[in-house]
């Protein structure tokens, strides 16, 4: 559960930077871009399976599973690498442009630098404050960082994330 809330919290962060309102353009490149990015997380409460469930699982998903469950209570970071379609429309706003449990402020924008800090409330009570920063190094790639703090009750979480995209070419196929 509170992995999940660091998750959505960083895509919330990482596709909030084409959200703000005093938001100024990347010179970049429009079509496919891929991203990788990497989270280290500390802070968070171990995840507890059911032995039952685990019993129902593949031996391929139990491997998995067990694997995610070691490193996240390892604070080893996790690396991810996404595709998305950048479009006009997109350069403008974000999907979640409209989600109200976050604040947004930004602290610098020009064409080749952004900083964002960022308060959220989630419906859980929970809280999140942070920053991302984000750089053009050329019109075909640009490189990041986010760095979340999360407190529910007397727990608190950190989330640190580095990402890096480059562009891929002018045709998104069937990415979206």
């Amino acid at each position: 559960m509170r992995t999940s809330v660091l998750v959505s919290l960083l895509c919330v962060a990482c596709t909030s930077v084409w959200a703000a309102d005093d938001f100024k353009p990347f010179d970049v490149k429009l079509g496919l871009w891929e991203t990788t990015s990497s989270v280290q997380t500390s802070g968070m409460p171990p995840v507890n399976i059911p032995p039952d469930a685990l019993a129902r699982m593949t031996p391929d998903q139990r491997a998995k599973v067990e694997a995610m469950m070691k490193s996240q209570g390892s604070g080893s970071p996790r690396t991810n690498t996404t595709k998305s379609c950048m479009t006009p429309e997109k350069m403008k706003r974000s999907e979640f442009y409209e989600q109200k449990q976050c604040t947004k402020t930004v602290v610098t924008s020009t064409g080749s630098k952004l900083e964002l800090r960022m308060h959220c409330t989630m419906e859980s009570g929970a809280k999140a404050d942070g920053t991302v920063r984000v750089e053009r190094i050329s019109s075909e790639s640009t490189r990041g960082s986010v760095q979340m703090t999360s407190t529910s009750g007397d727990h608190t979480m950190n989330m640190n994330s580095t990402f890096t995209s480059k562009w891929l070419g002018p045709d998104c196929g069937d990415v979206k």
